[in-house]
């Protein structure tokens, strides 16, 4: 299924595209994609209903954040050889683990505004997924099954707060509207191989990232498994996976994003996303 949540901000309601791509409200039946709904009973459950029967979404509705009520978000840095090699950055030989705010969340065509004085707001194209059930030390081997869905996702990152102010990530990664995800979330039934996936952004038309999940230095599977290693994964955490060569912050001289560009982002079956940068 292609679960997906419409309606204003902090009012959304649960809904599904049909087989014929139109997206069918679900709130009647589903009080919201909360964590509890991502377990496979739930998403059984979900995936019985016959969607034609379901009022359809207004057209031109917005669409928030798929699902709701999420603990934490989670992202893996310079997955990506290339990536690394444009930030001047060592391959690690470990993923590169760090945090965004759970407010830094949005819908995938929310606009996105600039932080005041903000000179270096740079665009990351990336995978999500989203955890289903509770994952604890687990192997590569079952880790995908702990996983609900995925998403396509963008990193929108502040580079002089990333990278400049005291080497915290966190703080150039957090800003309110930085991480868009959406416009679905695809179950992992309909995607059992997450490493098939193509991921594009382009800046006012201008194509700035290609790159491809097969790619990326550590699969899925991988990072589920090593960051159970370290905490407790539990259902509706948000996990991005790196972002390919293209950035910003890669290009000579660099180039950041300024009020009135309009990005716009695809990754085959997850979907598109548009936002515009205010």
């Amino acid at each position: 299924m292609k679960l997906l949540r419409h309606g204003p901000a902090g009012q959304e309601k649960p809904g599904a595209l049909d087989g014929d791509g139109r997206p069918r409200d679900l709130s009647l039946l589903v009080p919201d994609f909360t964590p509890q709904w991502l377990s496979p009973a739930k998403l059984n459950a979900l995936a019985a209903i016959d969607l034609r029967r379901m009022p359809l979404v207004p057209e031109g509705e917005r669409l928030g954040v798929p699902i709701a009520g999420s603990r934490q978000f989670i992202a893996i840095g310079l997955n990506y050889r290339k990536h690394a090699e444009e930030a001047g950055l060592e391959i690690p030989k470990e993923p590169v683990v760090f945090s965004k705010a759970i407010t830094a969340l949005a819908g995938p065509n929310d606009d996105v505004a600039l932080p005041e004085g903000s000179q270096a707001s740079d665009w990351e194209v990336e995978l999500g997924f989203v955890i289903g059930t509770t994952a604890q030390r687990v192997s590569a081997e079952r880790a995908l099954s702990h996983v609900a869905g995925y998403v396509l996702a963008n990193d929108i990152s502040e580079r002089d707060w990333q990278m400049k102010r005291n080497g915290q990530w966190i703080k150039g990664k957090s800003y309110d509207g930085f991480g868009p995800i959406g416009p679905w979330l695809v179950t992992a039934d309909e995607l059992p191989d997450p490493q098939t996936i193509p991921l594009e952004l382009r800046v006012n038309g201008e194509l700035r990232q290609d790159g491809h999940s097969s790619d990326m230095i550590f699969p899925v599977a991988h990072i589920v498994s090593y960051l159970s290693q370290f905490m407790t994964l539990l259902p509706g955490d948000v996990i991005i996976t790196g972002t390919p060569a293209g950035v910003g912050l890669g290009m000579k001289p660099p180039v950041f994003l300024k009020r009135g560009d309009v990005m716009t982002l695809s990754a085959g079956p997850l979907g598109t996303q548009r936002q515009r940068v205010t």
